[in-house]
């Protein structure tokens, strides 16, 4: 889901269920800025907009980073770190795919200048997935905020739970389940891919030897992915409106054109079939679903009160 941006594994899976997850919803707030920083988000929201507006694929990119951050030890803005041996970007699943680090730096930059040390990095990236939202037609939603920032990255365990571009529905549901997130909130959040790219290495596979696929739809991506070379080369994950979030998704899924295995099997005569026809017809139905969904995931473990830090740069520790 995900929200997988990417140009390379797509975002809402992973495969350790070792911890259980915890979803807190406590001591977050719509108004936790109001008196100590009322222009942070407007402050957040013009910078964030220009960068989009220098490159349009950075929508997808954010929205992943924050599923990325959240999904990892919940959203306490780890993914961004850079500054020890062993941080999160490195690890193969954000390796060289990861994207948007500069435009949080930029963000924080200017906050910083009128409210120094008051708003945290996880913050600024959960207003700034909603910002990148409605910059591609997408939903808005009103961001809980009062989230602090991790000392430390998890780079093992964003090895353990970040996701697999080739995994089963049963996979993707027990994973989302694993963080409080339910199958109508995973259909949703994959309706990112409605933008974004994906590296030729991760769909290879599924358009070369994959049977649940349109024929003709292959044959096109054969055409920018060659079997044996250019694994980096990049496609759009959704052809008609790639740079548009809509529900235009969940329709090629039913014709068979969903690029990624794991697109593909949210619609393959499974549980979450009927989920994807609903959005399919109704997209107004999947945009707000699709905003619930990403309220939820904003939820996931966040670091509150004395915990962690308000860090003065996005990548490094105070």
């Amino acid at each position: 889901m995900a929200f997988r941006e990417h140009h390379v594994l797509p975002a809402f899976l992973f495969l350790s269920m070792l911890v259980s997850a915890t979803t807190t919803k406590a001591n977050l707030s719509s108004t936790f800025y109001d008196k100590t920083c009322p222009n942070a988000l407007s402050t957040i929201r013009t910078s964030i907009r220009a960068g989009i507006s220098r490159e349009r694929r950075m929508a997808a990119s954010l929205i992943r980073l924050h599923f990325h951050d959240c999904f990892v030890k919940g959203c306490d803005g780890s993914i961004l770190l850079n500054d020890t041996a062993n941080n999160e970007r490195d690890v193969i699943f954000n390796k060289n795919s990861a994207r948007g680090f500069e435009l949080i730096d930029n963000a924080k930059t200017e906050v910083e200048k009128i409210c120094p040390g008051v708003v945290s990095c996880a913050d600024i990236l959960a207003v700034a997935a909603r910002d990148a939202s409605v910059a591609v037609s997408g939903p808005s939603w009103t961001v809980k905020l009062g989230r602090r920032d991790s000392t430390t990255p998890y780079p093992d365990v964003a090895l353990s739970d970040l996701p697999r571009f080739t995994e089963s529905l049963p996979e993707l549901i027990a994973r989302f389940e694993h963080k409080g997130l339910s199958e109508r909130d995973m259909v949703a959040l994959s309706g990112s891919h409605s933008i974004g790219q994906a590296q030729c290495f991760t769909f290879r596979d599924r358009i070369y030897n994959g049977g649940d696929i349109d024929a003709g739809f292959a044959s096109t991506r054969r055409r920018g992915c060659p079997v044996s070379s250019g694994d980096s080369k990049l496609a759009p994950l959704e052809l008609v409106t790639p740079n548009q979030l809509d529900n235009n998704y969940f329709k090629n899924l039913l014709q068979k054109k969903g690029l990624l295995q794991s697109d593909q099997v949210l619609f393959s005569g499974g549980s979450t079939d009927s989920i994807v026809s609903e959005y399919s017809r109704n997209p107004s139905k999947f945009l707000s679903d699709f905003a619930s969904a990403m309220v939820k995931m904003g939820d996931i473990e966040p670091l509150t009160g004395s915990a962690g830090q308000i860090r003065r740069i996005c990548h490094a520790v105070n």
